[in-house]
């Protein structure tokens, strides 16, 4: 498998979108991923910032896969932790091994930052992501509370 796991640069605005693409269609949600695209320059300043992750899975130069994490500041000791907002593997591309890669990557960038853990969700119901989190980690079973602003 000619694959490469690697951070999306700061100017690499094209890479940032075709994971927007993937995440849209994974997920069945390309409205939400493509209706109100970010502008170039804000995918470069949260790219640039000090809190996002973003790492592609690239195939011959094409996104085939990808996860996009945040870094969490701790207070009660200095440390951090990673959370997985989303990950995801086009389709013609499951089962080989890519999500697990994005993971082993994400574990390197945790270590350089200095964090002590990376943890995600998964929905009830999405098998393949259960298995995938439960053969790398620990799970939890949490409730997940959404608290609207307006």
């Amino acid at each position: 498998m000619n694959l490469t796991i690697q951070p999306i640069a700061t100017e690499d605005v094209a890479s940032m979108e075709a994971l927007l693409v993937t995440f849209g269609e994974a997920f069945n949600e390309v409205e939400t991923y493509s209706g109100k695209r970010p502008s170039a320059d804000y995918l470069r300043q949260l790219l640039r910032s000090d809190y996002f992750i973003a790492l592609a899975a690239l195939k011959a130069d094409e996104v085939v896969g990808g996860l996009a994490a945040y870094e969490l500041k701790k207070f009660e000791q200095e440390r951090s932790e990673i959370y997985i907002y989303d990950l995801a593997v086009a389709a013609p591309h499951r089962r080989e091994g890519i999500a697990t890669a994005l993971i082993q990557k994400l574990k390197e960038v945790a270590t350089a930052r200095g964090a002590y853990v990376i943890f995600v969700q998964a929905d009830i119901g999405d098998e393949p992501a259960i298995e995938l989190y439960t053969k790398l980690g620990v799970r939890e079973d949490v409730l997940h509370f959404d608290i609207g602003v307006t």
